[in-house]
């Protein structure tokens, strides 16, 4: 199986926003770039079998944006596990109920994809910046495992647009 994991792209600075966090939302400048994202990922061929999206409001908009590019919108579904907390545990609990899908494009948030990509391949010291992609094979289903096959931060994916 292969995992993708996006982080949202850049949102409105928390320190100024009034309102609950969890619907904040991305910037113009957060959007455009994940527009970027979307043409390297559709020129890359990647395609997805499912996307799943934490339900907070700058997740939402990012595999919205992604997924309309790459013709996935019906394959868009909201994960509430994808909200801050996520770990390998809760990975393992969305795949369970995943059956034949093969690659998963996973919409969500810092520092839960770090530590989860880290738990997964071993170990490690990685961070994943507003609209990174990272790239997971699954090596084992018990204990969950895997091969980190590239980790692409925004600054990258902006130069092979």
């Amino acid at each position: 199986m292969n995992l993708f994991f996006l982080r949202h792209g850049i949102a409105g600075d928390r320190a100024d926003w009034k309102g609950d966090d969890s619907l904040r939302p991305l910037t113009s400048k957060g959007r455009s770039q994940l527009v970027l994202t979307a043409k390297v990922m559709a020129s890359l061929g990647i395609e997805f079998d499912a996307v799943l999206t934490s339900p907070l409001v700058r997740a939402r908009e990012t595999a919205e944006i992604v997924a309309a590019r790459l013709g996935a919108t019906h394959r868009l579904r909201e994960e509430p596990r994808l909200e801050p907390g996520f770990d390998v545990t809760r990975l393992s609990d969305v795949l369970a109920g995943r059956g034949r899908d093969r690659t998963l494009l996973l919409v969500g948030h810092e520092p839960d994809f770090s530590h989860t990509i880290s738990a997964l391949v071993g170990g490690g010291n990685l961070e994943m910046k507003k609209g990174g992609l990272a790239r997971v094979t699954l090596t084992s289903d018990r204990p969950l495992r895997g091969e980190l096959v590239w980790l692409l931060p925004p600054k990258l994916l902006r130069r092979l647009t």
